[in-house]
C-alpha cells in the first residue's frame, strides 16, 4: 500500500488553491493578470516497464502556473496621465536600480522634477519631444519620459486669413473719397483681428473696406488705433458678376514698426475668401497664427501614446511619447511584484515599438485597465479544489484504515 497518490494529490489541490487565493487578492489590482494552475500525472516506469499494461500512477503535480494575457475592463479615472492599453503590449519602466521592468498597471503621475512616474516612483520609458514639440517620426532615443514645467515661448504673428466673410455689393461709395481711418464717412466696413508680436504682445489690427466702384474695393490695415501704422498704400480687391473674386489668391503685405523693443511685425494678410454678395457685411470665420506666452495648465495623451501639453494661451504642445514592449512568449516572463515583469530566456528580448504600430495596441487616457480575474470562476474553482483536497484526504484515510487491517492480521 502507498500514501504517495494521496499525498501528491494534497499538494497539487493546496497549490492550485494558493494560486487561486492570489488570483482572488489581487481582484482589484489594476493591470493583474489571473493565473491558472496546469496539472499533469505522475509515473514510475522503473519497477514495470514503461510498456507495461499494468502501471499504476504515482499521483499528479503542478508542472506550470499560466497566466492569462487578455485584456481587463478599462474604467475611466480623473488623472489625464492614466493610461490602458488596448491590445497587446507592456510600459516599459526603469526601476530605481536602472533595470528594466514591464508594465500593465498604467496609473501614472508627475514628479517634482517633472518625469512621468508609477505608483512606487519608478520612471516610465518613452521618446521625448524636441523643444519644439517634434517627435522622431522612426528610431528615436527610448528614455524617461519627461513634461517640461516651464513656459511656452510666444510666437509673433506672420499670417492672417477671413476664412469666411462678405462684402455687401449694394453698399454705396463713401461720401468722402479721402480714406481716413478717424472719419467714418471715408470706408463702408472695419474688421479687427488680435495678432501678436515677438514678445507676445497682443495688438488689434484693423482691416478697413473701402467701396471704389462696382466690384472693386481698396483695403488698409493699421494697428492699435495709431495712425503711423496704416498701410502705406492699400490693396485692391476685384469681383466678378457672380461676387467671387476675379484673381487669388488676394494677399495683402503689411508692415508695422512698434515703438516698443519687439521685433517689426511683418504679417500677410489673406483675403481671397471673401465674397461680394447683395447682403449685410460680415466676418464669420478668421484665423491668425500668433500666440502670446503660456503655462502649462493639463496634459492629455493620444491613442498613439503622444503626450500633450494644453497651455493657457490654448496652443497644444507634443511633449513625447509611450512606448510599448512585446514578447514572442508572454508565458516566460517572470513576475517580480509590484505590476512588473521581467524578460527571461522563454520569453525572448521585448521588441520596443510605439503604440498603434506593429503588434502593439492603443492607449486609452484617463483610464486604468481593470484586474482580468473572473471572481464567479475563481469561486467555483476554489469549491472544486475543495472538495479535490477532501477526497484525497479520504484516500490517505482509506489507506490508513486497510494498513491497520493488516497490522490487526493475527
Amino acid at each position: 500500500m502507498g500514501f504517495s497518490q494521496g499525498l501528491s494529490g494534497l499538494n497539487t489541490s493546496s497549490r492550485a488553491l494558493d494560486v487561486i487565493s492570489n488570483n482572488i487578492a489581487n481582484t482589484s489590482t489594476v493591470g493583474f493578470k489571473a493565473s491558472q494552475a496546469v496539472f499533469a500525472d505522475v509515473y514510475a516506469g522503473a519497477l514495470t516497464g514503461v510498456s507495461s499494461a499494468i502501471q499504476i500512477g504515482y499521483g499528479s503535480k503542478i508542472t506550470a502556473v499560466y497566466q492569462s494575457f487578455i485584456d481587463g475592463i478599462p474604467t475611466t479615472t480623473n488623472n489625464p496621465l492614466d493610461m490602458a492599453i488596448i491590445g497587446n503590449g507592456f510600459y516599459v519602466i526603469q526601476r530605481f536600480d536602472g533595470s528594466i521592468a514591464y508594465s500593465r498597471n498604467g496609473q501614472f503621475d508627475i514628479n517634482k522634477d517633472g518625469f512621468i512616474i508609477t505608483p512606487t516612483g519608478e520612471k516610465v520609458m518613452g521618446i521625448n519631444a524636441d523643444a519644439n514639440g517634434n517627435i522622431a517620426q522612426s528610431g528615436g532615443i527610448v528614455e524617461p519620459l519627461f513634461v517640461p514645467l516651464g513656459d511656452i515661448d510666444p510666437k509673433f504673428t506672420t499670417m492672417v486669413e477671413i476664412r469666411s466673410g462678405n462684402l455687401d455689393a449694394d453698399s454705396p461709395l463713401p461720401t468722402n473719397p479721402v480714406f481716413d481711418p478717424t472719419d467714418l464717412n471715408s470706408y463702408n466696413f472695419m474688421h479687427t483681428i488680435p495678432v501678436y508680436d515677438s514678445l507676445g504682445g497682443q495688438h488689434s489690427m484693423a482691416i478697413y473696406f473701402v467701396k471704389t466702384a462696382p466690384g472693386a474695393w481698396d483695403a488698409y490695415a493699421m494697428l492699435d488705433n495709431d495712425l503711423t501704422t496704416l498701410s502705406a498704400a492699400p490693396t485692391a480687391l476685384a469681383f466678378d458678376a457672380f461676387g467671387k473674386p476675379v484673381t487669388t489668391p488676394v494677399t495683402m503685405a503689411y508692415t508695422a514698426a512698434r515703438p516698443t523693443s519687439a521685433a517689426a511685425l511683418n504679417i500677410t494678410i489673406d483675403l481671397s475668401n471673401l465674397n461680394q454678395f447683395g447682403s449685410k457685411f460680415s466676418v464669420t470665420d478668421h484665423w491668425q497664427d500668433g500666440y502670446t506666452t503660456g503655462q502649462i495648465a493639463g496634459v492629455v495623451v493620444t491613442q498613439d501614446g503622444i503626450i500633450q501639453g494644453r497651455y493657457t494661451n490654448g496652443q497644444t504642445k507634443n511633449l513625447g511619447q509611450v512606448v510599448l514592449a512585446t514578447f514572442r512568449s508572454n508565458q516566460g516572463l517572470t513576475r517580480v511584484g509590484d505590476n512588473y515583469w521581467v524578460e527571461s530566456a522563454e520569453s525572448g528580448p521585448p521588441i520596443v515599438g510605439r503604440p498603434r504600430s506593429g503588434l502593439n495596441g492603443l492607449i486609452s487616457s484617463g483610464q486604468v485597465e481593470e484586474s482580468n480575474v473572473d471572481l464567479t470562476q475563481e469561486l467555483v474553482q476554489m469549491i472544486i479544489q475543495q472538495r479535490n483536497y477532501q477526497a484525497n484526504a479520504q484516500t490517505i484515510r482509506t489507506q490508513d484504515q486497510l494498513m491497520q487491517t493488516l497490522v490487526n492480521l493475527r
